[in-house]
């Protein structure tokens, strides 16, 4: 019988010698622990989009690339500030993944990530000019762009505290000031906001938006993982 009592939610990092001797023993774009979830994981991404494209539903897709561009470049400044300082902001561990990416995120996060903007703008009403709170029109009332990030967000950070809290180390948090309430305010707010957001910009700006973004992330990695930065 599962014992709830066993369900840990890890709110902030305690900056125990455990935590970052687990950061420590990680070791980026290594192949021990890969097996063939990889490609399973892969080819569910891969139909997602292109039944997408084939629905002709481009707006979904926007919002999976512009959410999916913004987490790469959260993971590349959170690997830059892990080398720079010693630690990064968070960390998975080797035991919990098959493969990892950057210190920060494994492939089976980076992969769901990849679908989380889609997610997030398909659980909006069709109609995403709805406002809620408008009492009969005489308040402007919020945009179901910005409760629907709201909610995913707080969403998110909460299953990131029981992804801390596992006992693998699935998410390792070191520093005694990040946790759950950062997370929430100036990570995954803004993820939420592109994919809600930039599907509904004017198509040039959001064309240049996400050629900005998608060139950046490419740009760095491209410098940074050869100088053996992240």
């Amino acid at each position: 019988m599962f014992d709830f009592a066993k369900v840990i939610f890890k709110f902030f990092g305690d900056g125990s010698d455990e935590a970052m001797n687990r950061v420590k023993e990680i070791i980026v774009r290594d192949t021990s622990n890969f097996n063939w979830t990889f490609i399973f994981i892969l080819a569910v991404v891969f139909y997602v989009y292109w039944s997408e494209i084939h629905k002709k539903n481009y707006r979904a897709i926007y919002a999976g690339l512009a959410l999916y561009g913004v987490h790469w470049l959260y993971e590349i400044c959170n690997a830059i500030i892990g080398k720079i300082f010693g630690y990064p902001l968070w960390a998975v561990s080797n035991d919990s993944t098959t493969f990892i990416l950057l210190v920060g995120v494994s492939w089976e996060l980076s992969m769901m990530f990849s679908l989380a903007g889609i997610i997030s703008f398909k659980m909006m009403p069709i109609d995403t000019s709805k406002r809620y709170f408008t009492k009969g029109g005489t308040r402007k009332g919020i945009s179901c762009k910005l409760v629907g990030a709201l909610e995913m967000a707080l969403l998110f950070a909460l299953f990131e505290s029981f992804l801390a809290g596992t006992s693998n180390g699935s998410f390792i948090w070191v520093y005694k000031w990040w946790g759950v309430i950062p997370v929430f305010l100036t990570t995954y707010i803004p993820f939420f906001l592109a994919s809600n957001y930039v599907p509904n910009m004017d198509p040039k700006k959001r064309k240049w938006f996400l050629i900005i973004e998608w060139g950046l992330v490419a740009l760095l990695l491209l410098i940074l993982i050869p100088c053996g930065v992240i």
